[in-house]
């Protein structure tokens, strides 16, 4: 009988945060009696299964000793297999995958490609939602052209110029958990900090930076029907001054973001909740969101824009939910139904019929 997985960890800066994410994930439906299998992604771009009771801190310097190597295989017996010394190959029989992989490579579309190469069904946005929500600059286009409030987000180059001064966010243009984001005084400064910081080198972008606004959220689930949650404001620990950071995410307790400081359900006028809300719903529709995300908003007390989503938010977003009545193995129970039922993807092949290879004749013609 086919059982779940939970995938977490990633070569990735959001690494540790994602090993919380998936162990809580694995206990919880420990909790509600499902067997299920843990697979470690290394740093090294390894895969592993680990004992469901494993703890973080044995991931701390590394791969933990218990853990048993597995490969993922693509293909029409993809998925992922254990290996005997003799080479043999135990399927893992899995009806879908968690996936708790934050940042870059397991929210940006190339694990999603890599699932549906191997066939498997996983929890999450697909290859595309995935690639559409980290990537910022594509997000703020897709969100632009649908006529919703944004703030102006600029990919930054040495030929970047901008008729307004600063200060400005700069923040890597693929990725995730404000690592990597810098408030620079001037656009020269935004430059050089482009050339020099590691995690900028792959594309910066930058906005103009509020002081004075807040950050508001929301969370959507879309199954069995789409559901918004309360909104909530996080709470900075500095007050109103810089940004939300990834110590005030996830260093503020041992339940990592789910114990972060918030107002929920936040304080703010009715017209602005009912415009925010509005915004998270052609924001599911536009993105293709699946499973449960979350929609970052910044407000100034009379300005409300959208700012960014998380297809894979911290701890799967399952305070917000909590707030709704729903437990966290509920709201697992249910993204895993959501991928059982759902399709794995298809790729076709129509068009692809030999007609163009018998009339091209000899390659070397085409290279002369």
């Amino acid at each position: 009988m086919s059982y779940p997985a939970v995938c977490f960890g990633s070569p990735s800066p959001e690494h540790d945060i994602s090993i919380l994410t998936g162990l809580q994930a694995v206990r919880s439906l420990q909790r509600a009696g499902d067997k299920v299998a843990a697979l470690y992604w290394a740093k090294s771009g390894a895969w592993y299964e680990v004992p469901a009771q494993t703890e973080a801190n044995e991931f701390a310097n590394g791969i933990p000793t218990s853990a048993v190597p597995v490969i993922l295989a693509t293909g029409a017996d993809g998925g992922f297999y254990r290996e005997t010394r003799r080479g043999k190959k135990t399927p893992l029989d899995i009806s879908a995958v968690v996936n708790c992989c934050h940042g870059v490579p397991g929210e940006d579309g190339t694990l999603q490609a890599l699932f549906d190469l191997a066939g498997l069904k996983y929890t999450g946005p697909s290859q595309w939602g995935a690639a559409c929500g980290m990537d910022k600059l594509a997000f703020s286009g897709v969100i632009s052209s649908a006529g919703l409030p944004s703030l102006p987000l600029y990919l930054v180059t040495d030929s970047l110029e901008l008729a307004e001064g600063g200060p400005f966010i700069v923040k890597p243009r693929f990725g995730g958990s404000s690592i990597g984001i810098e408030i620079v005084d001037d656009l020269d400064t935004a430059k050089a900090l482009t050339r020099s910081q590691p995690l900028l080198r792959e594309g910066a972008v930058l906005q103009k930076y509020l002081p004075a606004a807040v950050d508001l959220n929301i969370s959507i689930k879309t199954w069995p029907s789409l559901a918004l949650s309360a909104v909530e404001r996080p709470l900075r620990t500095n007050g109103l001054e810089g940004i939300y950071s990834y110590a005030d995410k996830y260093l503020g307790g041992d339940a990592g973001i789910a114990s972060a400081p918030r107002e929920l359900p936040a304080e703010i006028p009715a017209e602005i909740e009912a415009s925010l809300r509005s915004c998270a719903e052609q924001i599911a529709s536009l993105t293709m969101a699946r499973s449960v995300a979350r929609i970052d908003f910044l407000w100034d007390s009379s300005d409300l824009w959208v700012n960014e989503i998380n297809t894979i938010p911290g701890s799967l977003s399952w305070y917000f939910w909590a707030h709704e009545g729903l437990t966290f193995e509920q709201l697992l129970q249910q993204m895993l139904e959501e991928a059982v039922k759902g399709p794995t993807r298809q790729f076709r092949t129509n068009g692809a019929d030999g007609v163009a290879l018998r009339k091209v004749g000899a390659i070397a013609s085409k290279l002369a």
